[in-house]
C-alpha cells in the first residue's frame, strides 16, 4: 500500500462575508504563505490591502476569444505592478495574489516561484497562458530552493481547494502507475464494447480513477444534447491536449489519465454520459465497480 499523506487544514476568510466575494486562504501554523483572491470588480478594495503591497507572485484569470486564459507574474509590489501594467489587459476577471505573511519573499524567491508556476501550468496543459517566453529560474542556495519547493507544494494544495486546478497534471507516468498497481490491493477495471471496438483498462490511485494509455474511446462525443456538459467539454479538452488521438475509427489514450470519477472516465470512453459504477467491471469477473465498492465497504465494517 502507498503511504498515506498527513491531513492538512486550510483556513478561508471571506473578507466581506460573501462567499462570492474577496477571500483569503492560509494554512495555519504550517505555512507562511498567504493567498488573496479577488474579482476585477473588487480590485480597488483589494489593492488597498496590506498584502497587495508585498512582494510575491500573482495570477490573472479570464478568457479571450479562444477560451480560458491565465497570466502568471511576479513583482516586488504586486499592487503597483497591476495598476501600472496589468490593468491595461482587458481580458482578465479574477486576480490571485500569493505572498508571505511571515518573512518577506525576496526577488530571487519570487522569480523562482514565477518560473516554476509557468512550467507547471504548461505541463498540466489545462489552460492557455498569456505569458510569452518561460522566465528563467533564479539561482538559489540549497536551503532556499528547498524552502521554495515547500512553498510551491502548499500553493498546489490551496489553489485546487479554491477550484483553481490549472496546476494539477491529470496525466500519469507509466512508471508511477505501475508502481501504484504493484503496491496496491486495488483491482484493474475494464470496459469492453466489441461492437464499437472499445476496450479500456483503469485502476485507482489515491482519489483518482485512472484510464491507462492504449485504452480506446469513441472518435467523437456523440451525445448532442450533452455537448456542452462537463463531460462533453472534457472529451473535447482531451482531444485538444492530445490525450485522445485518432486511431482508425476510434481514438486511443496516448497517456494514462486521471479522472475524478468512474462515470467521467466511462463518459469519455463512450463519447456520451454513462454510469461508471455500472459499466466498469473488475477484470476477469462480471462484477461491476458498484458491487466491488459495496464489498469493500462491508469489509471495513461500514454497514
Amino acid at each position: 500500500m502507498m503511504p498515506n499523506k498527513k491531513g492538512r487544514s486550510i483556513e478561508l476568510f471571506f473578507v466581506n462575508g460573501n462567499p462570492d466575494g474577496m477571500l483569503t486562504a492560509t494554512i495555519p501554523f504550517q505555512w507562511t504563505g498567504h493567498v488573496l483572491v479577488t474579482s476585477r470588480t473588487q480590485l480597488k478594495d483589494a489593492l488597498k490591502r496590506e498584502e497587495a503591497s508585498r512582494p510575491g507572485v500573482y495570477l490573472l484569470l479570464g478568457e479571450n476569444d479562444d477560451g480560458p486564459l491565465l497570466y502568471i507574474g511576479e513583482s516586488d509590489d504586486i499592487g503597483k505592478r497591476i495598476k501600472n501594467h496589468d490593468a491595461l489587459k482587458d481580458w482578465w476577471s479574477t486576480a490571485i495574489f500569493i505572498t508571505s505573511s511571515g518573512e518577506q519573499l525576496n526577488k530571487a524567491h519570487i522569480r523562482y516561484l514565477e518560473s516554476r508556476l509557468v512550467e507547471k501550468a504548461r505541463q498540466a496543459n489545462k489552460i492557455s497562458l498569456d505569458n510569452g517566453n518561460s522566465p528563467s529560474i533564479s539561482a538559489l542556495s540549497e536551503a532556499a530552493e528547498a524552502h521554495m519547493a515547500d512553498f510551491l507544494d502548499n500553493i498546489y494544495l490551496v489553489l485546487p481547494a479554491l477550484k483553481f486546478d490549472f496546476f494539477i497534471q491529470n496525466t500519469r507516468a507509466t512508471e508511477r502507475l505501475e508502481a501504484a498497481n504493484t503496491n496496491s490491493d486495488k483491482p484493474i477495471f475494464v470496459l469492453n464494447t466489441p461492437k464499437h471496438g472499445l476496450t479500456a483498462r483503469a485502476t485507482i490511485e489515491d482519489s483518482h480513477f485512472i484510464v491507462e494509455a492504449g485504452s480506446k474511446a469513441k472518435m467523437e462525443w456523440t451525445s448532442a444534447t450533452a455537448k456542452n456538459s462537463s463531460y462533453g467539454k472534457l472529451f473535447d479538452e482531451l482531444v485538444d491536449q492530445g490525450v485522445l488521438a485518432v486511431d482508425g475509427k476510434n481514438r486511443v489514450f496516448t497517456q494514462n489519465y486521471a479522472f475524478n470519477s468512474p462515470s467521467a472516465a466511462a463518459a469519455v470512453v463512450y463519447g456520451r454520459p454513462a454510469s461508471g459504477p455500472m459499466e466498469w467491471k473488475v477484470e476477469g469477473t462480471r462484477k461491476n465497480y458498484k458491487e466491488w465498492e459495496a464489498e469493500e465497504i462491508m469489509k471495513e465494517g461500514h454497514v
